[in-house]
């Protein structure tokens, strides 16, 4: 399991792509269905308040956006939204387990990009997407196989949900280990929170990596920088010959070329779009050390001008004894510039 920065890029030309084929397991409904009743009379209750005060449709669908709990979109695939008292939401899709969106007084901050499939039949371009347990290409697949099943619901509230994602007979196919994957989201007052925690429940130890490729929304690339700890750090810049290891000389990193970058050591970058006038924090307090930079510049359809892959990311691999567990929290704070 265990990759060096030479061998990653070596194989840097499939590092980012989304390809495998989605396969599923089995999900619990039995909370998930009285969470989602309740959730159906709550915006029946909201939408018959503002029926009372005249406020008509708007307001129905007001009550509408901030409902909560179990839902499912066109294509047939489930997803659970939270919501807080401030009208902030998130949605979480249960296929990937993935995070694909934040809204923080209506502003979206998390990417899904166009071309994306919804509908299960790969893995979903664009969100908090997993890559476990593997992260890049490996002796599995593409980034693992995280990303491509179906997490079951552990429990939920308004403003929390927790996934868990354990061995099926598709992930013991190509890793047969005996592990137990949790992912918790949290919408708060004023972020939103995510902590991966992995559990070895076997007895061997087993090498793993994390990441969360990350989309998040751009106003426009030339509206757009990075700030955090880049200036004097060594990147992989996997975008010159087959990979050159480089230093990085900017206190804020601009796009305006197509970018696959490394940069071991730096993990709290800080996302500015002056076309939005708003900032959002990347808190990585517990297990992701370093930053991957994704960006397919030119690329229309993908969406290159309108988002940008700032990955949380523990690159040199875990080494987890029996019985052992490890934590990757990362937290998402948006402000204005």
């Amino acid at each position: 399991m265990k990759l060096s920065l030479a061998l990653l890029a070596s194989a840097f030309a499939a590092s980012s792509a989304f390809s495998p084929a989605a396969t599923t397991v089995s999900i619990s409904r039995s909370s998930t269905s009285l969470n989602a009743s309740r959730n159906r009379d709550k915006v029946a209750s909201r939408s018959k308040w503002a029926e009372s005060r005249g406020y008509g449709t708007v307001a129905e669908a007001a009550a509408e956006a901030a409902a909560t709990g179990l839902m499912t979109n066109d294509d047939g695939l489930e997803y659970v939204r939270l919501a807080n008292e401030a009208g902030d939401t998130s949605d979480i899709y249960l296929f990937g387990g993935v995070v694909t969106s934040y809204k923080v007084g209506g502003q979206e901050f998390i990417a899904v990009r166009p071309d994306a499939k919804m509908d299960g039949s790969k893995p979903i371009s664009g969100g908090l997407s997993h890559c476990w347990p593997q992260f890049g290409p490996g002796e599995i697949q593409q980034h693992g196989f995280a990303r491509n099943v179906n997490w079951t619901v552990k429990s939920m509230t308004d403003t929390t949900v927790e996934l868990e994602m354990a061995p099926s007979d598709y992930t013991k196919e190509m890793w047969d280990k005996e592990f137990l994957c949790t992912f918790t989201v949290a919408l708060e007052d004023d972020k939103l929170s995510t902590k991966m925690f992995v559990e070895n429940k076997g007895e061997e130890s087993f090498d793993f990596q994390a990441a969360l490729h990350s989309y998040f929304t751009v106003s426009a690339l030339d509206n757009f920088s990075i700030a955090g700890s880049f200036a004097g750090k060594e990147f992989l810049n996997k975008m010159v010959g087959e990979g050159e290891m480089q230093t990085e000389d900017r206190e804020e990193i601009t796009i305006s070329e197509e970018y696959d970058r490394v940069y071991m050591g730096v993990n709290d970058p800080v996302l500015k779009d002056t076309g939005s006038g708003k900032s959002l924090t990347v808190m990585n307090t517990a297990g992701y050390e370093d930053t991957v930079l994704w960006n397919p510049y030119g690329d229309e359809g993908m969406g290159y001008n309108n988002f940008v892959c700032v990955e949380s990311v523990k690159f040199d691999p875990v080494t987890l004894e029996g019985g052992s567990t490890w934590t990757g929290d990362m937290a998402l704070k948006a402000g204005d510039l």
